[in-house]
């Protein structure tokens, strides 16, 4: 079994209500996480959208307009063609109406154009539809229809079902057998650059597990993969490393930088271990204001570490109300 990262103890993070159906998502993670996991990427804009993921190549009037936001006049266009037949047109209808792009949002309208689209193969659609099937929302629920419909997308090369299909498989079976199926549709997953799948990478070469041997070098590139991509526990693990020395060179400025950049976008683990090396001076300057102003941020958060609250019980008056106030004005 894959072993989290040592953390400090802090509440988990709890999936937030979907306002919609849509989601580049990926489904909950099985794989074992540091306390610290955040949640996944927000969705992508619209402009950043490959439109491949339509199926064929939508390079017509409705495609045209949807990239320049005009969604009512791509949603019109497609609709034609969707209903006669073309699936990159049924895809394209279904993704407007999951997005609420220029019309109201319809989640099982949606469906049923995502299942149609799913039928002819278009990956992006099957990966969806598999997403419907296991929520079972808007559609009954079929969680072996939706094993099938993912596993197609993955094998078809959509990155998300190649991850989400890699964390079924481990669901299905928990123990090494299941990462050893599961290992190669991470590897493709992570190839492509998704940051989930990167980290999942660095957990099973740092494990030696799922028929990879225990590797800490191939670990620590993943989790410098992951932690460029902004992939928070991954920047939080690659501090730890640099600051032992796993994997590779000690490196403690970068490793403060790493965990700065985490403790910054809101991780509060990170915040509360950002808080300690500036109290101790590792990878930077001593500064006990800022130590202690990144702790009563962290726990302003929920986290509570006792080392922590003695170090802010033994600051001065003038040090506490510094450290205040530059909480105050930290994320």
């Amino acid at each position: 079994m894959i072993q989290a990262a040592a953390a400090e103890t802090v509440p988990q993070p709890q999936p937030k209500p979907e306002t919609g159906v849509h989601t580049d998502k990926p489904i909950e993670k099985q794989l074992p996480q540091p306390a610290t996991t955040a949640e996944p990427a927000p969705l992508p804009s619209v402009d950043s959208i490959n439109p491949d993921r339509f199926g064929a190549k939508p390079a017509d009037a409705a495609y045209g307009a949807f990239q320049r936001g005009l969604y009512k006049t791509a949603y019109n266009l497609a609709l034609t063609r969707a209903q006669n037949g073309d699936p990159a047109a049924q895809t394209l209808v279904a993704e407007i109406l999951s997005r609420g792009l220029g019309v109201p949002l319809n989640a099982a309208e949606a469906s049923k154009w995502y299942a149609l689209a799913a039928e002819q193969g278009v990956p992006e659609a099957q990966f969806q539809y598999a997403l419907m099937l296991l929520d079972g929302r808007y559609v009954k629920k079929d969680p072996k229809e939706a094993y099938a419909l993912m596993q197609a997308a993955a094998e078809a090369g959509n990155q998300l079902a190649q991850f989400n299909f890699a964390q079924m498989l481990v669901q299905q079976d928990p123990g090494d057998a299941g990462l050893t199926k599961a290992v190669s549709y991470y590897e493709r997953a992570a190839a492509t650059g998704l940051a989930d799948a990167q980290y999942a990478m660095s957990q099973i070469y740092a494990n030696g597990v799922g028929g990879k041997p225990r590797d800490d070098a191939q670990a620590r590139r993943f989790l410098a993969q992951a932690a460029r991509q902004n992939y928070d526990t991954a920047q939080i693990d690659l501090a730890a490393w640099m600051i032992e020395g796993r994997g590779g060179a000690r490196d403690l400025k970068s490793a403060f930088g790493w965990t700065k950049q985490a403790a910054e976008g809101g991780n509060v683990a990170a915040q509360n271990r950002l808080a300690k090396l500036y109290m101790q001076g590792i990878g930077t300057d001593p500064d006990l204001v800022l130590a202690g102003a990144w702790y009563v941020v962290a726990r302003r958060a929920g986290l509570i570490d006792p080392d922590m609250d003695d170090f802010l019980q033994g600051l001065s008056d003038d040090q506490t109300k510094q450290a205040l106030q530059k909480a105050n004005r930290l994320p």
